[in-house]
């Protein structure tokens, strides 16, 4: 139920915005640290003080579920802890596109359409 009512805000949000695929914004945004195939060896991760953490082992490194609300606290910039690299931007800053209303636990909350999009590619491509 809740992917029907995603899809259907995406779809709204397409015909006002045209967002780009999760994978598009991945790529232009994130690759270049996290690699094209999400494991952190990006040409960019060399020089970085903080190596990017592979992104295809988010759900087996926390019990076999996805962290959807962390994931996207991560990239808006909301979370960051002591491990973190400062080399991340805080893509929560820039234009992330039109809001949406996710439902969850019977509630709606706002979400960015490019923050939702590339969440849910990174889910994608869980091991």
């Amino acid at each position: 139920m809740r992917y029907m009512m995603i899809l259907a805000a995406l779809t709204l949000a397409a015909c006002v915005d045209q967002p780009q695929s999760g994978a598009q914004i991945f790529a232009a945004e994130c690759a270049g640290c996290h690699g094209a195939d999400a494991r952190g060896d990006g040409p960019y991760a060399r020089g970085l003080e903080t190596a990017p953490p592979d992104l295809t082992t988010i759900t087996s490194r926390n019990g076999g579920e996805f962290p959807t609300n962390q994931v996207m606290s991560t990239i808006d910039g909301l979370q960051r802890d002591a491990h973190f690299s400062a080399a991340m931007p805080e893509f929560g800053a820039g234009d992330l596109g039109a809001t949406v209303i996710v439902e969850n636990d019977g509630l709606g909350t706002p979400v960015p359409t490019k923050l939702l999009l590339l969440t849910e590619y990174i889910e994608l491509l869980q091991q």
